[in-house]
């Protein structure tokens, strides 16, 4: 049964990943409430992901804002940052030793998240509201609608509800496309006892390894976990006719696109012990824009989803604490904030998705900042 609208007076934040929730917490700083609204029944009731490597430029600016970087500090996985590069032959071309000084330290999304959670005051989330409609009513005010038929009403709104964003055509027509790659990932856990081949060759950071067409990703996570990633460049139908229901079956399917590369490699794909997990990857146009909408905005992969580029987790952070800060400085006008805030949004996304589409990997199969491009951030 519908119920009658709640007006609400504070910040309306769809979506609690990283970036709806520093938002939610620099705005908590400077005395500004807000409600976050998360379809997910309950902070754990599922995996979020794997490794970040959270970035001095981006991230923990962020976090700084948030007044978190001790706390992220502490949850930091020593030794992550190391990275090695192999050819499909299990021939280490690079090593690269963990550098404790380096400018991206790693720490599990969940950790993470949950950093967010404990910073925010009771109440701030309210769990399993799925919201399957937005619109525009009067006054720069917008409803916002639940699964459950109830619904809210925004005086500012914002959407950080992700790739599909409901909140996004609110200000756009831009839907996400399939950019023609898919990852694959897998799961081996307590690698160095029962995985001990795949462990020596991912070492105790990153490792990857790639040809055109085709690239093994791996995170070694804690717990002794290996995460993998596996990139297929394949159109969407040839995906289809993987049977992933059948794990063994879709792990020998995957793993017979790999044929000839070296049997520790290999590995990461036929010893999972979970998954594998299909993951096509879409994006927003490069440019992606809007005009001003009274009363909304957008921020993370709903504003500016690309390919996975190891910015995207740090971009979202960047832009709830911008958003933030610049609603703090603006109280009494929120169109000059979100205005301001648009203003250096724009420019910094579409500067994240032309690396990602023109940059590519430079001869020692990393970006010149030490990043493959390839991680899941």
């Amino acid at each position: 049964m519908t119920t009658a609208p709640t007006p609400t007076t504070d910040v309306t934040i769809i979506g609690a990943g990283l970036g709806g929730l520093t938002l939610a917490r620099v705005l908590h700083l400077h005395g500004i409430p807000a409600t976050v609204y998360e379809a997910e029944p309950s902070p754990t009731s599922r995996a979020q992901g794997g490794m970040l490597d959270i970035h001095d430029y981006n991230g923990q600016l962020a976090l700084e804002a948030a007044r978190l970087t001790d706390e992220f500090r502490g949850l930091v996985l020593e030794g992550r940052q190391a990275m090695r590069f192999l050819d499909p032959n299990g021939t280490v071309l690079l090593d690269k030793a963990d550098d404790p000084t380096g400018g991206r330290p790693e720490i599990q999304r969940g950790d993470l998240r949950q950093i967010l959670l404990d910073s925010l005051p009771a109440g701030t989330v309210r769990w399993g509201r799925k919201v399957t409609a937005a619109r525009t009513l009067r006054r720069g005010h917008h409803e916002v609608t639940f699964a459950d038929g109830s619904t809210v009403v925004a005086r500012l709104l914002v959407g950080a509800d992700g790739a599909w964003s409901r909140v996004r055509p609110l200000v756009s027509a831009a839907t996400p496309q399939y950019i023609g790659k898919s990852v694959v990932e897998t799961y081996l856990f307590d690698a160095a006892t029962r995985h001990p081949a795949a462990a020596k060759t991912v070492g105790g950071g990153s490792m990857i390894a790639l040809q055109p067409g085709r690239e093994i990703f791996a995170h070694r996570e804690k717990g002794d976990t290996l995460h993998v990633y596996i990139g297929l460049h394949e159109p969407q139908e040839w995906f289809d006719t993987v049977d992933f229901t059948d794990a063994a079956a879709a792990a020998g399917r995957i793993a017979a696109e790999f044929d000839g590369w070296a049997p520790e490699l290999t590995g990461l794909i036929t010893e999972s012990d979970l998954g594998p997990f299909l993951r096509p990857l879409y994006a927003l146009p490069d440019q992606h824009r809007w005009e001003r909408v009274p009363g909304v905005t957008l921020l993370g992969d709903a504003a500016h989803l690309t390919a996975p580029n190891g910015e995207g987790a740090n971009l979202a952070m960047l832009d709830g604490a911008d958003l933030a800060l610049a609603l703090a400085t603006h109280r009494d006008d929120p169109e000059t904030a979100l205005r301001t805030y648009e203003q250096t949004l724009f420019p910094r996304s579409a500067e994240a998705a032309a690396m990602e589409a023109g940059e590519g990997l430079d001869l020692d199969g990393l970006r010149p900042d030490g990043s493959t491009g390839l991680g899941t951030g």
